[in-house]
């Protein structure tokens, strides 16, 4: 039975992608390899939790004797990184965890099965790694304009900074070692358990609480949203035609500007813009992100299918559903003060 390791797979992203690679995959077992901070949430996969397929250890993609310990037990025959501190707010209060997880975390986990594969896998080419990256490690664009994979790095948080570093070294271990590295540039994913701290889960979270939507600036932000379902295809799909030492954007082909986006939510919670509250940008807020989705469609025949507007729906709907998930991690939001996910 193939062993694949994913690491964060308590997040809102790996969790997902977990669940789908068990659904379509019944002669892979999955070691997930998870610090549990924060924002990762054992709740995100309870309902597989019995799977035998499944193995959950709890631990730091920075203990490199753990990664050791762990390859000794278990032989792997590839690795999907999810694991990272994502939240750009966070990064611009506190950026230390975000080099330590994000750039050394990845090289530990980089340098660690760089020499499994070569000592003990023997360079087995069937071997793969693949780094999940952010279409923010490209900076920001005005009002047109797209990004490809050829577009130089210019990040502008230190979350995306240490993303950008994260996504060189991978690169990096391919160029200088041959390790079948493959990586993907998500736009921003949205859809079931995604933390409360991020756009869209806190928008609908807090209208359910009767709660004002905080919007930055003027609302103006443009971003490229890609439901979740279609992120994790996206990743099943490179990890299994992906072209080593490549990288490929993900794009959700849905560009929405901050204000119109909170409008869509509104009306579907029935809600005036009375509920709206506008509040301080953000240092350094990139105005507009754009992915070009044709290298991957070209190479790999993906493309989204879930409309924005569909998956929008469905993400309140979840919500609405799932109370007992969200509320314990908003109560806990609200005794941080970081931002203004945590203000009532």
């Amino acid at each position: 039975m193939r062993t694949l390791l994913i690491t964060g797979g308590m997040g809102f992203i790996g969790s997902n992608f977990i669940r789908r690679y068990l659904a379509n995959h019944p002669a892979v077992q999955v070691i997930n390899l998870d610090k549990l901070t924060y924002s990762a949430n054992p709740e995100n996969l309870r309902d597989i939790a019995a799977d035998p397929r499944y193995r959950f250890i709890k631990g730091d993609i920075g203990d490199e004797e753990l990664l050791h310990r762990l390859l000794r037990e278990q032989a792997v025959e590839g690795v999907v990184h999810f694991a990272a501190e994502s939240h750009v707010d966070r990064s611009i209060a506190g950026s230390k965890e975000f080099i330590r997880t994000n750039v050394l975390g990845t090289h530990t986990l980089l340098e660690v099965f760089r020499r499994y594969w070569e000592e003990t896998l023997e360079q087995d080419p069937t071997f793969r790694f693949l780094h999940v990256s952010t279409d923010e490690v490209y900076g920001t664009l005005g009002l047109e304009g797209i990004f490809t994979e050829e577009t130089p790095f210019r990040p502008n948080s230190p979350y995306s900074a240490s993303k950008a570093g994260a996504d060189l070294l991978a690169r990096s271990y391919f160029e200088t070692y041959g390790l079948p590295v493959l990586i993907v540039r998500p736009s921003n994913n949205y859809g079931p358990y995604q933390f409360p701290e991020k756009f869209i889960p806190l928008m609908i979270t807090n209208l359910l609480e009767g709660k004002r939507v905080p919007v930055y600036g003027k609302g103006e932000n443009v971003r490229d949203w890609l439901f979740v379902e279609d992120a994790c295809r996206a990743v099943e799909l490179v990890l299994e035609k992906g072209r080593p030492g490549e990288a490929y954007n993900i794009g959700g082909e849905s560009e929405k500007r901050n204000i119109d986006l909170a409008r869509e939510v509104l009306a579907l919670l029935n809600k005036g813009e009375e509920w709206l509250e506008f509040v301080t940008d953000r240092p350094g807020h990139d105005l507009r992100y754009a992915l070009s989705n044709d290298k991957i469609k070209r190479e790999i025949g993906w493309k989204p299918e879930v409309p924005f507007s569909q998956g929008l729906a469905r993400t309140v709907a979840w919500y609405r559903e799932h109370p007992d998930w969200w509320k314990p991690l908003k109560k806990r939001l609200q005794k941080e003060s970081r931002g203004f996910w945590s203000k009532g």
